[in-house]
């Protein structure tokens, strides 16, 4: 059994890469790793009924079928699986299930007849009696749980949650990836219903924090310029900390995607085609005024280049002038931090 469960998932893991390398020119990572499942999943049933040869021939078609499972649900079927569930688990379960009646050889720890070995039909017949029993049971019973959860809690989240995320509804969290976490009041997500409106007073004027009121626009000789930063994803950090150390006490962290004269690249992602126009990038904003806007640039450049096409872009924009929205505070004075 040992050898038979670790050549399935070899060879399907192989067999899958050739096969989307073939046809996508290139090899797709994530479906590799599914293909490695699928593997397990397709050699499980007869373990101990197959030889090396008939684990090799499950592995390589559970490496194909899993590939053109997803992308029938995906781009003819528009099935939302995410993770390749259907594919991986049932489309090569029940694979693994036939292949028992297939490939079995008597020879094995199970003493099964395989078609292929004995010319009988019976073990054949006996999977997919199997097969379609649990096939028959799984849709019975779990029609009958939707039907119930969709009278009692139904079956769809409000439209709100579904807007903001599930995250913050169901567990109390901004985001599931914490380096990109959106900011949230910290008494959670508006309820169905409600609406946020301007609250005053708050805090008596005894208490507030005194400051010292700027005129509408920077003083003479101040200037605020607004350094615009968009480079990939993987060197955020490493730009972070650079600007940290040059003095920067503040910046503006987006996701967004874009391209440059070389419109992408041809990307894969369980076998369906990527957008290829626009590719996934960072934009840092950043507005100085005491830091010199030449020091950022370098800065920048220097932390941000590997010379590889997409290393990024830096544009560099006059502001007129900065607002505080909770102190009034304009200019200078609203860029540092008093409390």
């Amino acid at each position: 059994m040992f050898l038979t469960t670790t050549i399935a998932p070899a060879v399907a893991t192989c067999t899958t890469m050739i096969f989307t390398w073939v046809k996508n020119g290139k090899p797709d990572v994530s479906m590799c790793l599914n293909a490695s499942l699928a593997g397990l999943v397709g050699v499980t049933a007869g373990c101990d009924a197959f030889d090396a040869i008939g684990a090799t021939v499950v592995g390589i078609v559970s490496g194909i079928l899993v590939v053109v499972v997803v992308e029938v649900l995906d781009l003819k079927c528009h099935v939302d699986d995410p993770v390749g569930a259907v594919g991986v688990h049932m489309a090569n379960g029940a694979w693994g299930t036939l292949a028992v009646g297939l490939l079995a050889n008597p020879d094995a720890p199970a003493g099964l007849n395989g078609l292929f070995y004995t010319g009988d039909f019976r073990q054949l017949g006996l999977q997919a009696l199997g097969f379609v029993a649990v096939a028959v049971y799984a849709v019975l019973a779990m029609i009958l749980t939707f039907k119930i959860i969709e009278k009692t809690n139904g079956l769809r989240a409000d439209p709100e949650d579904e807007l903001k995320g599930l995250d913050i509804s169901e567990h109390g969290l901004p985001s599931a990836y914490a380096d990109f976490a959106p900011a949230v009041e910290k008494y959670g997500a508006l309820a169905p219903g409600e609406e946020i409106v301007a609250v005053t007073g708050v805090t008596p004027v005894a208490e507030a924090i005194p400051v010292k009121r700027e005129p509408s626009f920077a003083p003479e000789g101040s200037k605020f310029t607004k350094v615009e930063i968009i480079f990939k994803e993987e060197r955020l950090y490493a730009l972070k900390e650079a600007m940290t150390k040059l003095g920067i006490t503040g910046m503006t962290v987006s996701h967004v995607m874009g391209c440059g004269v070389q419109k992408g690249r041809p990307e894969y992602y369980r076998g369906v085609a990527v957008e290829t126009n626009l590719l996934p990038k960072v934009q840092v904003d950043i507005v100085v005024s005491s830091v010199p806007v030449r020091d950022v640039i370098e800065t920048a450049k220097k932390v941000l280049y590997t010379g590889h096409i997409g290393d990024g872009k830096i544009f560099v924009y006059d502001v007129e002038n900065v607002v505080k929205v909770r102190t009034g505070e304009e200019g200078f004075a609203a860029l540092q931090d008093v409390e």
